[in-house]
């Protein structure tokens, strides 16, 4: 029954049927050849996967995401970052990296931070002699910042599927979000040093810093409001994820005034149609990940895992080798919602915490953002470079190659993931 369940999985996956179809589809197959009950289980199965109120959180923090995208607040959080930073080697790029830090703590989506980031800063890294290559790598890598920093939709997902707090996993994103980032800085360092036909920006005067301050303001307190009322015991994600959309509008329509409410109805309707791809995605991930506990596949895969080794160091290791590959296949939430319920027995097996494997696991989903062949980032940058998927992959492959340095970091010390959570909640 079970190897007929992984034939028709990679069978449906090898035919391109949607990842959602694959997961329900491979469920209903094996549930008319080889059971007995009802197959309107499996719809019960789907409903209850998305019967649960973290979920709430996705949509709401969707659309505040694009209602600040589209509100004027990339343009300010940029121009924050590049009046400390320009002056420095390679101070551009170092904007880009920067300010996709900055907006990945409000969109908590790689692609909503490449579309913001990347529109405005792309023809600009290439005017100031960036060259194609370099420009649109540093645009899709630092995008998948957006995964890593909370609010993270990545992360939600796995706090839903394996039970993990969610505000413990905000909070674990900002050391991995910080190494994963300056990695990216420090490379950008480095290549801008040994190339001069790079054009090196006048230093900011305090005068012009302190404005780009005031200006980005009122942007930036949608991440202070998210992060200080969860960890301030006001509120949970999801009602943060509430309180942000509320500021955001009041923001966009009110204080900087660039989004008419034709443009309001638009965020809206681009936000339901990603709510609705990931929440199908998630409900027919729920039914796969039932069937597979109910028989008894992930203890089996638990046991199976451990009895290769039971270091931990070996077993994360291994869980980076799979997760990169499937990185290079699916999308974040598909990987989670598969993978996440394998992979917590054996990590709770091995003694590995379940908020440190959250973020291994997110970050290997951010990598998977621009890896080839079909890094979600690639296929949106094609829209802002006009780059083909040939030259997008090679230009991804020294990030890539960069990125690996800080999964290593993130994986091998796991204080810097469980830090903050252990200060602020007292746990562990």
């Amino acid at each position: 029954m079970i190897t007929f369940l992984f034939i028709a999985l990679v069978g449906l996956l090898i035919i391109s049927a949607p990842i959602f179809v694959a997961l329900s589809g491979s469920v209903a197959m094996t549930f008319a050849l080889f059971s007995d009950l009802d197959l309107v289980i499996i719809i019960q199965r789907m409903f209850s996967g998305l019967n649960k109120f973290s979920l709430m959180a996705i949509p709401l923090f969707v659309l505040a995401a694009n209602l600040m995208s589209e509100g004027g607040i990339s343009k300010r959080i940029i121009k924050l970052a590049n009046v400390f930073v320009r002056d420095i080697p390679g101070g551009l790029g170092m904007t880009a990296i920067i300010a996709s830090m900055f907006f990945g703590a409000i969109s908590g989506s790689a692609p909503a931070t490449v579309v913001a980031i990347g529109a405005l800063l792309y023809p600009a890294l290439i005017e100031k002699g960036y060259g194609k290559a370099y420009s649109a790598g540093v645009i899709m890598a630092s995008g998948s910042l957006g995964v890593i920093i909370p609010p993270s939709v990545t992360m939600i997902v796995y706090g839903t599927v394996t039970g993990s707090s969610v505000g413990a996993l905000f909070m674990s994103g900002f050391g991995a979000g910080i190494v994963y980032g300056l990695v990216f800085i420090i490379y950008t360092y480095f290549y801008a040093k040994k190339r001069k036909q790079i054009i090196k920006e006048p230093k900011a005067k305090l005068k012009e810093r302190w404005e780009a301050i005031k200006d980005s303001a009122w942007g930036m307190g949608v991440p202070i409001i998210i992060l200080g009322g969860i960890y301030g015991g006001l509120f949970t994600p999801t009602e943060a994820a509430a309180v942000a959309t509320v500021y955001a509008l009041i923001v966009t329509l009110f204080v900087y005034r660039e989004l008419p409410l034709k443009g309001v109805i638009h965020c809206v309707y681009k936000s339901g149609l990603t709510t609705i791809q990931v929440m199908i995605l998630l409900s027919a991930a729920s039914v796969f990940a039932w069937i597979l506990t109910a028989e008894g596949i992930t203890v089996a895969i638990s046991n199976s895992v451990v009895s290769i080794s039971s270091n931990k160091y070996i077993i994360l290791f291994l869980m980076n080798i799979i997760l990169l590959v499937a990185g290079m296949f699916m999308d974040g939430a598909s990987i989670i919602t598969i993978l996440g319920p394998l992979f917590l027995p054996i990590a709770l097996n091995a003694g590995i915490d379940p908020i440190h494997l959250g973020i291994i696991m997110t970050v290997n989903t951010a990598i998977g953002m621009y890896t080839p062949p079909f890094g979600l980032n690639l296929f949106v940058a094609v829209g802002i470079t006009k780059q083909n998927m040939a030259e997008l992959s090679l230009a991804a492959m020294p990030f890539i190659l960069v990125s690996l340095i800080a999964l290593l970091i993130v994986t091998y010390f796991p204080e810097i993931s469980l830090f903050l959570p252990r200060l602020v909640y007292g746990i562990w």
